[in-house]
């Protein structure tokens, strides 16, 4: 048996391969799928089937782009409404040379959610867990609605206590996500587990029923916009892409005529760059967190992309089109070097560093702070007087604040305030400044925090 992770970071995406003599699978395969085909290919195996554990929610499913190169057959679980591949039925078994493959319908995370678990001369030796059971947590229970979350968050106790567990200590666990990812709450750094460790380690394991089934209730998960047409297109099945074309890098000129027919700019320089010069209108999006482009972006436009360096545009392109964005008409490669030759307009982002805001608030000036960490984190310390709206309510408490006086964002250490800044700008904010290295900056500057826990 050959088995391989491949990890896709931004989004904590974990895929696998395995194979077995001259036979291969791949499991929640990713779109750019290239990678699978250069593994089989130096294990000359050929790719027999395709394993979804569920409709994936926060990326682009490879399962159509796989097949139509490999012919390999698309398996996933039942109980919705898929316009592709087939239905498994519980307890199914798949040969893949000397291994069997057997799917167990795991419902909880999702409806249709289905782990695999192979077999090794008739014994389990690992399970892929999908978003059933990570490694220090369990999958979120609430994307079909408050309603049901508690039902689907009884299900999956079922799921994992009835099905999964009685497996055997021994048995690898391999989950569809690492840490980072927003499909759970608190998942480990480590990517592999095994049952046993998990009954030992993991805090979820040790609830009853009952106890577990209110822990996913109160749990508060992100659900960023762009997860609604990753459902559609992962039930359905999405657009082929075929290979990825290279990106033209564009002249400012002609960057700027594709902005004036609609398109939409992602700057993906660091913020500090970002705040001292940025073309109107663009959003600041981190390398390491491009799928913050998914909060703001429409599908119905082309995108654009500013970057200091060519050599990152595989990478950026790669994770754009991981979350469905396939329209990228260009890059401006060299930063804004040739855009301030031809005289285009520019524009600034305000930054204060935590001396210079203390300073404001000690001599009562009229501000607001807009704190955009999550609930928890606010809750556990922030500067008194500050506003929580984080990230995945921003769009509907945005009108709780005021245009009339300055607002500074502030976040952990500086990140994510620059990416909600340039959206502030871009809904009409003109008095917008970006905290510079954020809550830490201010903690480690020696002033004092409000605690409301």
């Amino acid at each position: 048996m050959r088995l391989k992770s491949i990890k896709s970071e931004i989004v904590s995406h974990l895929s696998y391969t395995i194979s077995s003599e001259d036979e291969a699978a791949v499991i929640d395969p990713r779109r750019d799928c290239d990678i699978y085909l250069k593994i089989a290919n130096k294990w000359s195996s050929r790719i027999k089937y395709i394993f979804e554990t569920h409709r994936n929610e926060d990326y682009v499913i490879g399962s159509l782009e796989l097949a139509k190169i490999t012919g390999a057959r698309i398996f996933h679980g039942p109980g919705l409404d898929w316009g592709y591949g087939e239905t498994i039925y519980d307890g199914q078994e798949f040969s893949l040379g000397k291994l069997i493959i057997k799917a167990i319908h795991t419902p909880g995370h999702s409806p249709d959610s289905t782990c695999y678990i192979v077999k090794e001369n008739h014994t389990p030796i690992l399970v892929f867990t999908g978003d059933t059971l990570f490694v220090g947590d369990v999958g979120r229970t609430d994307f079909l609605g408050p309603e049901m979350t508690p039902i689907m968050g009884e299900k999956l106790y079922q799921s994992i206590f009835n099905k999964l567990l009685p497996l055997g200590d021994g048995v690898i666990i391999l989950p569809a996500h690492g840490a980072g990812s927003v499909c759970g709450d608190k998942i480990s750094e480590r990517e592999f587990s095994t049952i046993g460790i998990e009954k030992a380690t993991n805090p979820m394991l040790k609830l009853s029923k009952e106890e577990f089934i209110a822990k996913k209730v109160e749990e508060k998960l992100d659900y960023p916009p762009y997860f609604k047409r990753m459902e559609i297109y992962n039930l359905k099945g999405p657009p082929l892409i075929g290979s990825i074309r290279p990106i033209p890098i564009l002249t400012s000129k002609e960057f700027h005529e594709k902005i004036e027919s609609g398109a939409q700019v992602i700057d993906v320089r660091k913020p500090i760059e970002f705040i001292n010069r940025h073309i109107p209108k663009s959003y600041n999006v981190p390398m390491n967190m491009l799928n913050l482009a998914g909060w703001v972006l429409s599908y119905d436009k082309p995108v654009l992309l500013v970057t200091d360096s060519a050599s990152v545009l595989d990478f950026i392109v790669r994770n754009l089109i991981r979350i469905g964005y396939d329209e990228i008409e260009g890059c401006l490669a060299d930063g804004l070097e040739g855009w301030f030759k031809e005289g285009l307009p520019v524009a600034r982002l305000g930054s204060i560093k935590a001396q210079e805001l203390n300073y404001l608030i000690s001599t009562n000036r009229e501000i607001s702070i807009l704190d955009i960490r999550d609930e928890y984190a606010w809750k556990r310390g922030h500067i008194s007087g500050s506003i929580n709206v984080p990230i995945r309510k921003l769009e509907e408490e945005v009108n709780r604040l005021s245009k009339d006086k300055p607002i500074v964002v502030i976040c952990e250490v500086g990140n994510t305030s620059s990416f909600v800044a340039s959206v502030l700008l871009r809904k009409g904010f003109n008095q917008v400044y970006t905290c510079l290295g954020g809550m830490e900056a201010w903690i480690k500057s020696g002033y004092s925090v409000e605690s409301t826990q």
